[in-house]
């Protein structure tokens, strides 16, 4: 790292923590480090990594084009300068003359500084014309047609400095004529032809109302007027296309979009089987010139997701192909876990890290994150409809396939008919129809294979019958598609054919049965699946018993730093950043050591919170009013006198806390039978008298107007001063409002945990995988790694939904730990560093009640 301390552009005066968190960041990216950012929410850690990390950013650019300059300048010098003939015939062993010698010598000095003129004026001229292009789109400049007019002249300059390249230039020219780009105009396009040369910071996070609130914050930043930032999203949230859009299903957008851009190529395919017909659709919004305005518009302003659809539709563009060929021009990139996590995604996407900069955010479940990423799981129906589609494609063809693809396609038979046998089905049968023996088996890779008798099937060299995972193709070819499986390109579109008509006889998949998308492309993942390690995943088979059809196989990784090693090792530094990362030490230990990353590449930075040590009261309830211990373990939280005491103890909490209350429950279930008993006792009702109730909703697109509706009683209570002091909202751990939730101020002056939730200890899956950590992780003093598994999941959950509130320095909370466990050293422990110094242990619910009210009294 340079020795002088970089100033950071921030938008006002930073807190000192963040100061801090920001030299840290630049210095975890000078020195390529794998860093573990902790920075409570409310903190300002979105903006932190915004000016940290764009701040390296710029210094680094500025040095990689000074350090050019400086070796061109080095080389002229070079050859300016005269040769010592001594020199020279000392260092010749031969009896070649001393001029001989000169002029090999000087020849190869000039070509070395040629080639280093030519790179660099080609990138000085690419530079200058997008800054231009990128500067007239700011200002919204009326002179377009003049400015392409002069980037005319400027072409015919590159053209004469690539002249000057000889044949070097003209094998890559080669090699991109080979490709196939989405939109054939734009094969001529710079930016598109050649691999980016820039250093990209990629920013992930896992949803994406998460991106959009950090693309707002690189709004109101200082760079927000010069960085190039493009947000990356799904054809499901990009697509302007309606009557795609209205398709409803991702694979059936996927599959509808890349079929309409092979459509506008007209390509003739020597296996196509359409020759003939009416006019193929084609998409409206691809046309090359409209691509350029939006990818140009792109790179010129900020925007999310929400404004990019808007945009699209202004210009007539495509947002989702425009956004992925702005991509080798940008500078931050936002996007998804997937597009970046899953090997697979990333390649279709086109993402190349090597040598670029992650950061992950919200990873206080990165590992859960990436197994679920890498878990595939499939139905006997899903088996049976792709065997169907298979065999019918087979027997219809048989006669034009030549005999390798035959081969390879009664291999995927085979194995299809092997995966449908394992759940006790038949192929050629109505899987609703079919009944098995119900049970669950959790199989190791192997036994599996040996079950479905193909386990002397290559897997690694199974022929692909669809294309790559749609959702995020290579900007550069059409759909994703590549040479390998432009061989089954027949095959996949007759596959999209059976998606518009009878996919099997009548009756093949019941009365009303409803046909989703070609399920050939979850086959396939699940076949490459299969081909991870065999103590790395489990396979877990479950029966259904009447209705085989419903019966699943589903593969479960294990070992999730097999995954993670290659982001590891091909990023220059990646930045692992959450609000809540305690333990530290098992992240560490499950995703970094297991991926091979040294110690001394890891890097930790952790820090407080900006709020003052009166504003917040942590504190542990071990007992309720009428003395009733409070220890909510599966043997006791369901009995009456439990779930009485925990009335008692929230009427209290109303009593005396204004505004919201938010109250969350280990378990949905544990929820609607602990508020069926309070309805039948009594507890709910005198619950409402002192604070209107509100329950999170079943389905995720209601949270938004009950939250509002929450917000707005709160408003009505404080300025009304009845009787009613504000609203209780009962929620639920790793619930819809556990995660990515604002309740600020007057919404969450006090939360709640009821017990403690840790996970189903009785899961086949969980009990898998606490074993094969057992098997594999070294034990630490006085527990298994399996055993802080539990405990870890348990508090990973509790700082995620107590870190709802305090969400700005000058707010307030009180955080009420209702559980006698929540006092142990080591559970404390896990509490982030802000809240476990301040936490206060009560065994007594008078003592825990009179600081609490004192608080609250004090606050008003």
């Amino acid at each position: 790292m340079a020795n002088e301390i970089p100033e950071f552009p921030f938008p006002y005066q930073p807190y000192p923590i963040q100061e801090q968190f920001m030299k840290a960041l630049y210095g975890a990216l000078e020195d390529s480090k794998v860093g573990i950012f902790e920075s409570p929410t409310g903190t300002g850690k979105s903006l932190s990594l915004i000016c940290g990390a764009l701040t390296w950013l710029k210094d680094f650019e500025e040095r990689k084009r000074q350090e050019t300059a400086d070796l061109l300048q080095e080389g002229e010098a070079v050859l300016s300068a005269p040769t010592t003939s001594s020199s020279a015939s000392s260092q010749n062993s031969s009896a070649d003359p001393d001029w001989i010698t000169d002029f090999v010598q000087k020849k190869s000095e000039r070509e070395l500084v040629s080639k280093i003129k030519v790179r660099l004026g080609e990138d000085e001229i690419k530079r200058k014309k997008r800054e231009e292009r990128l500067e007239m789109i700011r200002h919204n400049a009326q002179l377009k047609y003049a400015f392409k007019r002069k980037s005319s002249e400027e072409d015919e300059t590159l053209k004469l400095l690539q002249l000057s390249k000889g044949g070097e230039e003209e094998e890559a020219l080669g090699d991109a004529e080979e490709e196939e780009l989405i939109v054939a105009e734009y094969e001529s396009d710079e930016d598109s032809k050649t691999k980016s040369k820039y250093v990209h910071i990629y920013y992930c996070s896992r949803t994406h109302s998460q991106l959009a609130q950090f693309v707002h914050e690189v709004q109101k930043s200082a760079f927000c007027q010069d960085v190039r930032v493009v947000t990356l999203g799904s054809r499901q949230n990009l697509c302007i296309n309606e009557d795609v859009r209205r398709l409803g299903s991702i694979q059936r957008i996927n599959d509808r979009c890349m079929e309409m851009q092979k459509n506008r190529h007209g390509e003739e395919r020597p296996n196509d089987i359409r020759k003939r017909g009416p006019a193929k659709a084609v998409c409206p919004f691809a046309g090359a010139t409209a691509l350029q305005t939006l990818r140009d518009e792109v790179l010129g302003a900020v925007s999310d997701i929400e404004q990019l659809v808007t945009l699209g539709r202004k210009t007539h563009a495509c947002p989702y192909y425009a956004t992925r060929l702005a991509v080798p021009s940008s500078q931050l990139v936002v996007l998804p876990y997937q597009m970046v996590l899953h090997a697979a995604t990333r390649r279709a996407s086109g993402i190349q890290l090597k040598g670029q900069i992650l950061i992950i955010d919200e990873a206080h479940n990165l590992s859960d994150t990436l197994s679920c990423i890498h878990s595939v799981e499939l139905t006997g129906a899903q088996f049976c409809r792709a065997f169907s589609q298979l065999r019918q494609y087979s027997e219809r063809y048989k006669s034009r396939l030549k005999a390798k693809n035959l081969m390879y396609i009664r291999q995927i038979l085979f194995v299809l008919e092997g995966l449908v046998q394992v759940l006790g089905g038949k192929v050629g049968q109505n899987p609703q129809s079919q009944t098995t023996q119900p049970g669950t088996q959790l199989l190791t890779i192997n036994d599996f294979l040996f079950k479905a008798q193909i386990d002397n099937i290559n897997l690694f060299k199974m022929p692909r019958p669809q294309t790559p995972r749609p959702q995020t193709p290579h900007p550069q070819t059409p759909g994703g598609l590549n040479k390998e499986n432009r061989r089954t390109e027949g095959l996949s579109r007759y596959l999209q054919a059976l998606q518009k008509g009878p996919p099997a006889p009548s009756g093949q998949y019941g009365a009303g049965h409803v046909l989703a998308a070609s399920p050939m492309m979850q086959v396939e993942g699940f076949l490459m699946a299969l081909t991870n390690s065999n103590k790395d995943g489990r396979v877990v088979v479950h029966r259904q018993g009447a209705h085989g059809g419903e019966s699943s196989v589903k593969f479960l990784l294990l070992n999730p730093a097999v995954h993670f090693a290659q982001v590891l090792t091909e990023c220059r530094a990646v930045i692992i950043a959450g609000g809540t990362m305690q333990p530290v030490s098992d992240f560490k230990q499950e995703l970094l050591f297991s991926a091979g990353v040294a110690q001394e590449r890891i890097t930790e930075f952790s820090c407080g919170h900006v709020i003052p040590p009166g504003n917040i009261l942590p504190l542990v309830m071990s007992s309720g009013p009428s003395g009733q211990e409070l220890e909510f373990t599966f043997q006791n939280r369901d009995t009456p006198r439990m779930m009485d005491e925990t009335g008692r103890v929230l009427f209290n909490l109303c009593t005396v806390v204004p505004g919201g209350v938010v109250c969350f429950f280990p378990s949905y279930e544990y929820s609607r039978r602990t508020l069926a008993h309070w309805d039948s006792s009594g507890a709910l009702a005198r619950l409402a008298a002192k604070k209107k109730i509100f329950q999170e909703p079943k389905k995720a697109n209601q949270v938004e107007q009950v939250l509002g509706e929450f917000s707005r009683c709160i408003q009505r209570c404080a300025a009304d001063g009845g009787a009613l002091t504000g609203a209780l909202l009962f929620s639920v751990v790793g619930g819809k409002m556990s995660e990515g939730i604002n309740f600020s101020d007057d919404l969450g002056r006090c939360v709640v945990m009821v017990g403690m939730p840790y996970p189903n200890i009785k899961s086949p899956e969980l009990q898998e995988k606490m074993a094969y950590l057992d098997k594999h992780l070294p034990h630490a003093a006085g527990r298994s790694p399996g055993q802080a598994l539990i405990e870890n999941l348990c508090m990973r959950a509790v700082n995620q939904s107590i870190g709802r509130a305090i969400r700005h320095r000058g707010d307030y909370s009180s955080i009420v730990l209702c559980d006698r466990r929540y006092s142990r050293p080591a559970t404390v422990a896990k509490l982030p560093e802000w809240i476990r110094s301040r936490t206060q242990v009560h065994a007594s619910f008078g003592t825990a009640f009179a600081a609490l009210r004192k608080r609250s009294h004090s606050s008003l």
